[in-house]
């Protein structure tokens, strides 16, 4: 799909979406990219409702992959672009009008691959939008810069001196119940806690006594959440509960891998040893 394309090769926009069971979400994020994109790439990974269907029609490019987890499957989205200018958006975002309009007006200036462009994201909770947003890369050139292969939280890897801000907003839809809610912070400190284990990060008690009351402070005094009433209440009191799980599940997984190695002969340890071969292999119980 080529809806507007602006000078050459070199500075068209290729939208990556990775999707899975949104049929009522996606067609509002791909509207939303059809001033800007010269294509838009979704990357389907097994969904059982109409997703794949909606997207084809409205005129994306669809591809089927098994889901492969957050960084691989965004990988293999940019690897499926025609353009090396990548744009991101999840299914339950939306870019703002400004956004848009910042975005055509960038088009043909897009001549360093060494530069990368952030968006300011701000987030729903209980039908209420909150003042405190994050700036996140979302342009960039696969050329310069590869999403990192990281298990959550996947972005990609620029300098913080190469980032340039974009006017504008993308709307984050990213409440849809309270369960939904707990459910994906459950799956998000599973990779996180897992993330720790793999980069051997040490557990440290300190981090689980002081990081969650610290993240409650921070989101509603710091961020203003007070002013929101019940819902940023709730907010706050979440990312305290995910600082919590994160810290007590990354304890679990160093714990039960001590347990493993205080088991294994020497000469298995030495052989599991990622600075030995190379790689990194856990087998947690």
């Amino acid at each position: 799909m080529h809806p507007k394309t602006v000078g050459s090769k070199e500075n068209r926009i290729s939208v990556v979406i990775i999707a899975q069971n949104d049929e009522q979400r996606i067609p509002d994020a791909v509207a939303s990219c059809r001033s800007f994109a010269d294509e838009i790439v979704v990357v389907d990974g097994g969904s059982e409702d109409g997703t794949v269907a909606t997207a084809e029609a409205l005129g994306c490019r669809v591809y089927e992959n098994a889901w492969p987890g957050y960084a691989k499957q965004r990988q293999f989205g940019e690897n499926q672009a025609s353009y090396d200018w990548i744009f991101v958006i999840d299914t339950d975002e939306v870019v703002d009008t400004k956004l848009a309009a910042a975005l055509i007006k960038l088009k043909p200036e897009l001549t360093d691959p060494t530069a990368a462009y952030s968006v300011y994201r701000i987030g729903d909770f209980l039908g209420r939008w909150l003042d405190k947003g994050e700036y996140l890369v979302r342009l960039y050139n696969r050329r310069a810069y590869k999403i990192s292969d990281s298990l959550v939280h996947e972005m990609p890897d620029v300098e913080t001196s190469k980032i340039i801000k974009l006017n504008g907003v993308l709307w984050h839809y990213g409440f849809r119940s309270i369960n939904d809610h707990v459910n994906r912070f459950n799956k998000y400190t599973d990779l996180e806690a897992q993330t720790a284990l793999r980069v051997r990060k040490p557990f440290r008690i300190v981090n689980l006594l002081f990081r969650p009351p610290a993240r409650f402070v921070q989101k509603y005094f710091l961020h203003g959440l007070y002013r929101k009433g019940v819902a940023g209440f709730a907010v706050a009191i979440f990312w305290m509960m995910y600082e919590f799980l994160a810290c007590f599940k990354h304890y679990e997984l160093t714990s039960a891998r001590k347990r493993l190695d205080q088991h294994q002969p020497s000469s298995a340890r030495k052989a599991a040893d990622p600075e030995k071969k190379g790689e990194t292999s856990y087998a947690v119980q």
